[in-house]
């Protein structure tokens, strides 16, 4: 029993962090119509920059406050000078722009492999193994404090859509941009907004986990692929649903490598995965109904 309940605890914590990763995806999602395909990649990039920013001495929680505005900002050029000009184009793609993610986190990994190399690196810290122990059950430090900072993160997001007029105008947008354009809404500097916004979340996710994971090029791929699972989980362009999401499939990564065994962590995933696309193909946007 003493190992179930610490699978949960385990599933509990990453599907957290996993959460914070498919809020962004899902923001991209819900404005513009499309699956960032770079997602992973932008928050590889943010755990670079904790790495480089921990190598002169920075502890990597307060990477956060160099890494998000770095990524916001990435984020924001890559809408308004990749993006944004593929609206205005006809194309016999309609997907271009699913595409032109693609490249761009193609570009992303080999530019960082070009400068870093492809050799594992990791964030040095004096608790990076630590744990503590509650009523027998054993929690990682930096994981706990990933999972609270990224709930806080959460919260501070759901404010902002609901409390503040750009955030209003965000949620405008998303459900249905040419009424917004109508009352006034700048749709075009809105989905710039939204893309840092998306970029700046998944930098804060990939900053917090840059203590638990050895950092590499290729370390976007996998955590892309994880933001798709968990927008199709929660519903594409549910935030909440994303949060529901992230927390499914943290759980049962951490069962499936508990109970069937490390290899088939991932798979595990995508049979949840494919089951939702059969049987629940809403996600659970559907249960939650925003």
């Amino acid at each position: 029993m003493a190992i179930f309940f610490q699978t949960i605890v385990a599933g509990l914590l990453k599907g957290g962090l996993y959460a914070l990763i498919g809020i962004g995806m899902t923001l991209i999602m819900g404005v513009m119509g499309i699956i960032n395909l770079a997602h992973g990649q932008m928050m590889m990039l943010a755990m670079y920059i904790t790495f480089i920013l921990n190598q002169v001495g920075l502890d990597p929680y307060l990477s956060l406050f160099v890494a998000m505005p770095s990524l916001f900002i990435i984020g924001v050029l890559i809408q308004k000078y990749f993006l944004n000009p593929l609206i205005k184009v006809e194309t016999i793609l309609p997907q271009n722009m699913v595409l032109m993610t693609v490249g761009i986190g193609m570009a992303m990994t080999e530019i960082v492999r070009f400068v870093f190399k492809s050799d594992y690196k990791y964030v040095k810290t004096s608790y990076s193994s630590s744990t503590f122990f509650l009523g027998g059950i054993s929690f990682n430090v930096p994981l706990v404090i990933a999972f609270f900072i990224a709930v806080l993160f959460t919260i501070i997001m759901f404010w902002f859509l609901n409390r503040t007029d750009l955030g209003r105008s965000i949620r405008a947008t998303a459900q249905d941009k040419d009424a917004a354009t109508l009352m006034g809404v700048n749709t075009g500097r809105i989905t710039v907004i939204t893309m840092g916004l998306g970029a700046a979340l998944v930098a804060a996710a990939g900053t917090l986990l840059a203590p638990v994971y050895y950092i590499f090029p290729d370390i976007g791929s996998p955590f892309t692929t994880k933001a798709f699972i968990i927008t199709i989980l929660g519903g594409l362009g549910s935030t909440v649903g994303a949060i529901f999401g992230g927390v499914t499939l943290g759980m049962a990564e951490s069962l499936g490598a508990t109970y069937l065994g490390m290899q088939y962590e991932d798979i595990v995933g995508l049979v949840i995965f494919i089951m939702v696309l059969l049987f629940l193909p809403g996600g659970f946007k559907r249960l939650t109904k925003v």
